[in-house]
């Protein structure tokens, strides 16, 4: 799960829509609107209660989402990273290896565990004026270890090209990624790049949101001598930065600017 809470603008959050009455954190603890996270001991207490977008073909109405995911990490990082240009962005992967367990009331007898994620991103502007795109992505190798790449092109023109490799005793290590290979854009045509060693080619495994600006998928790609699964994401900040796509925001979360 990522969690993204950026700064204020006039009244409303950028990340959330929500008003400043529906949010609440402590260092422990945040809400926004129905859902909270919070630290219990070890663990990391997340409580959804929200109404789903509809999910055509299969759904055309909206519905409760309501239940609780509990992160427990493995190993907890202090990789803060700095991913936009003069620190206004910031990256911080908590618990790059952790273990999840999945639970909901609605709809009713939904549930898994498995293995999970867990980072916080930060920054003074807002994502559109920092970045032009960036791919990122994660997966837990055949050792137990944790690779993560980021892939950003920046508003200023550079580019950063970030390998991260934690293991399961808490090591962590930088390492070049392959180079990028891009695969078939999602239905909105945003691009998805994803790092491949020579030889070997990515394959599309399943889409998991395909939005205007934003798609999230699982990747089968070759990184580290070895073949592996990894969930990715593309962003296109010139695709966030139009009107027409911030009109059409309210389609897929809630907008509720009151204090």
């Amino acid at each position: 799960m990522n969690v993204a809470l950026y700064a204020p603008r006039g009244n409303r959050w950028a990340m959330t829509e929500r008003g400043r009455r529906t949010l609440r954190r402590s260092p422990r603890f945040v809400r926004i609107g129905d859902s909270a996270m919070e630290w219990d001991g070890d663990n990391l207490a997340i409580k959804i209660d929200e109404i789903a977008v509809p999910r055509p073909p299969a759904e055309w109405l909206p519905r409760r989402l309501r239940g609780t995911v509990r992160l427990t990490p493995e190993i907890i990082t202090d990789a803060v990273t700095a991913i936009g240009t003069g620190d206004r962005h910031i990256w911080y992967p908590i618990a790059p290896l952790a273990r999840i367990q999945a639970s909901f009331t609605e709809p009713s007898g939904f549930q898994w565990s498995g293995h999970g994620y867990f980072d916080s991103n930060w920054g003074t502007e807002p994502l559109e004026d920092g970045f032009v795109h960036w791919d990122w992505a994660r997966a837990r190798l055949a050792d137990g270890s944790a690779a993560i790449v980021y892939d950003s092109q920046r508003r200023d023109g550079s580019r950063q090209r970030l390998g991260l490799r934690f293991g399961a005793e808490g090591s962590d290590e930088r390492f070049t990624p392959p180079d990028s290979m891009s695969m078939t854009p999602g239905f909105w045509g945003v691009a998805r790049g994803v790092p491949c060693a020579a030889g070997h080619k990515p394959v599309l495994v399943r889409t998991l949101e395909d939005s205007p600006f934003y798609n999230r998928s699982i990747i089968e790609t070759h990184i580290l001598g070895e073949t592996a699964r990894f969930m990715h994401e593309s962003f296109s900040g010139r695709r966030f930065a139009s009107p027409i796509v911030k009109m059409m925001l309210p389609f897929r979360m809630p907008r509720w600017t009151g204090r």
